[in-house]
């Protein structure tokens, strides 16, 4: 069975299936035409986020048996039409919840307690500590949007917190968990203090935090999103954040990312981007939530385990 690699990942992701008789070829360098001459060639394809994985991507590829993601993020791949042609689709949600649920936590003790701003207040030889005077998670509500893999993490992570409540809204009937309880949206905005997002990216998350839904929340809140740019309309955050609505929000994806997710500012800069980075009461990190050196690792042993197992050789 050979294999095209689209975007580099751990080492041990070739080696092992190297190892269990694969072949494998690194087409990191190839172009999008490069790769669609070639496709033919192949069995399946591993990729991250470089190009989307749609018909146009596919026609030549009529041998081809699966699409493995490495990531949990799959809006750039055309499920229905890879279902429509009998390929497997194979992605790794769970090989960087863990680093995503504590990067989540750690953006929520940042934000809460001005952890940035004092830093770069002592670094500059200022001792301002009534300034930067921060408030406990414990005996908040925290809200959570979406429940899978990366959520369900960030609950069990707080439940060391003591917090009064951990809520989450999610678009399937979950079963009752013993961590958090599922509610309405109408409850989640009538309760929580704070607010982490959660969700994959689709027509129901796109656009989510808005103008609209900001004001239907109850108490002035944190935000937190580590899940993707699109689902927080940043005018509106940054409004949000003007009228005392949102408290401070700390962001690990931004809607201004490009599809790959990679040179976000080799493009032009609007005005609201600038309001963003200049706002005190906003932390960015750039996109980094899963991308631990743990995670590195387990998203390909996750990977090899899933090919092993549905396609052995």
């Amino acid at each position: 069975m050979k294999i095209l690699h689209i975007d580099k990942n751990h080492h041990s992701l070739i080696n092992d299936l190297k190892n269990s008789g694969y072949i494998n070829v690194e087409g990191y360098k190839m172009s999008l035409d490069e790769i669609k001459s070639v496709i033919g060639q192949f069995d399946g394809i591993v990729i991250r986020s470089r190009f989307k994985i749609d018909s146009d991507f596919l026609k030549n590829g009529g041998g081809i048996k699966f699409v493995a993601r490495v990531g949990s993020g799959i809006e750039n791949i055309d499920i229905q039409y890879l279902k429509r042609r009998g390929i497997k689709l194979i992605s790794a949600p769970e090989g960087n919840s863990n680093a995503v649920g504590e990067h989540a936590l750690g953006l929520i003790l940042s934000l809460l307690n001005n952890l940035n701003l004092a830093n770069d207040s002592v670094k500059n030889k200022l001792w301002s500590r009534e300034k930067f005077r921060g408030y406990e998670i414990e005996n908040k509500t925290v809200g959570i949007v979406g429940y899978g893999n990366t959520g369900k993490s960030l609950a069990r992570k707080l439940t060391g917190f003591n917090v009064k409540e951990i809520i989450f809204y999610d678009i399937r009937k979950k079963t009752k968990d013993s961590i958090a309880r599922q509610v309405s949206i109408e409850e989640l905005q009538n309760k929580c203090n704070i607010l982490s997002i959660h969700t994959p990216q689709n027509n129901l998350s796109i656009g989510l935090i808005n103008k609209t839904f900001i004001e239907r929340m109850k108490n002035p809140f944190w935000l937190i999103n580590t899940a993707r740019g699109s689902a927080v309309k940043i005018m509106d955050l940054i409004d949000g954040i003007e009228n005392k609505k949102i408290l401070g929000a700390a962001l690990d994806v931004l809607e201004y990312e490009k599809k790959s997710f990679e040179n976000t500012f080799n493009g032009k800069i609007d005005q609201n981007f600038l309001n963003l980075i200049k706002n005190e009461k906003i932390i960015l990190t750039p996109h980094i939530a899963g991308w631990t050196f743990e995670s590195h690792l387990k998203l390909a042993k996750i990977i090899v385990q899933k090919i092993q197992k549905d396609f052995p050789v």
